[in-house]
């Protein structure tokens, strides 16, 4: 008796058990699931947390929602002048609508990458097709990649379910042959914008070096006119005081005038003058006293 109600017990316990683990699940944060009757979906976007299904006739396919990367394989592009360019790049995606993904790729990740990845290669070949080689090579990497994302993302969301959060170019190289004529072509370019800038340059030191000059010759006209201002001034000035001085005393003055004008002319070595003695340039020097000299000439 003993025996067989352990037997009961255990065999009970085992019954709960396996009730229990095929009816309760988990859900992790960084899962989405959904529910199964018999392969078909009876509910969808399950979110995180303990639930329940029916033992057998359910069963429960759960997805990871994180952020996943997908490395592209490097390709060959052709540019809108027929240049070709090797791309190399990545793509950001995740799961935002299980029940479609579960149809289009039955939960299976890498399904789901060999169908992103030739929609991706589609759309990085008509960007890059639209485009000049000179156009991919001055707009920023991100920029040129907004368009194709955000046309790819709506695409992949209606198709299978997933969004494309981003698409990365991590190097845009160029084949040997077409590398020497770009080179040789930008190298031409900056040449022709360095002697623009050159031209420029020299056009603009002309300018000023103008009006420096310019400049220079009103400023020295100005500084004459004021010398020559200032120069008739003192000349008025000093004939005023000339004028004044030659009124207070004409003797004096005269005799003044007569002593500067022998210094000056018997100022160096051999000077010599001709003139008669009684001539009026000796006036001073015929007697000490002038009235004196007057009274002899008379």
């Amino acid at each position: 008796m003993i025996n067989n109600r352990s037997l009961l017990i255990v065999g009970t316990l085992a019954a709960v058990a396996w009730l229990a683990s095929n009816t309760l699940y988990v859900v992790d944060e960084t899962e989405r699931a959904v529910k199964l009757r018999f392969g078909e979906v009876v509910e969808e976007n399950i979110q995180p947390g303990l639930h329940a299904k029916m033992p057998i006739a359910q069963t429960v396919r759960k997805f990871d929602t994180r952020l996943l990367t997908l490395d592209t394989d490097t390709s060959r592009y052709l540019t809108l002048e027929q240049k070709a360019v090797i791309v190399d790049s990545y793509v950001k995606w995740q799961v935002v609508n299980p029940t479609r993904y579960y149809e289009a790729t039955a939960g299976d990740e890498m399904m789901a990458i060999r169908l992103i990845q030739p929609r991706v290669d589609e759309s990085l070949r008509n960007e890059f097709g639209r485009l000049n080689l000179q156009e991919i090579i001055a707009e920023r990497r991100d920029d040129l990649m907004i368009g194709p994302t955000e046309e790819l993302d709506q695409l992949m969301r209606e198709e299978l379910g997933v969004a494309i959060r981003d698409i990365r170019i991590k190097r845009i190289d160029l084949p040997d042959d077409v590398s020497a004529a770009v080179f040789e072509r930008m190298r031409s370019e900056r040449e022709r914008e360095a002697r623009e800038w050159r031209a420029q340059g020299q056009e603009e030191a002309e300018r000023i070096r103008a009006n420096a000059d310019r400049r220079r010759q009103v400023l020295i006209a100005q500084a004459n006119e004021r010398a020559e201002t200032l120069r008739g001034e003192g000349d008025a000035e000093a004939a005023g005081i000339f004028s004044e001085a030659y009124g207070q005393d004409q003797e004096f003055f005269a005799f003044w005038r007569s002593l500067n004008a022998y210094r000056d002319s018997f100022s160096g070595d051999g000077n010599l003058l001709v003139l008669e003695p009684d001539s009026d340039f000796f006036r001073y020097l015929r007697s000490a006293s002038p009235n004196a000299g007057e009274g002899g000439d008379e």
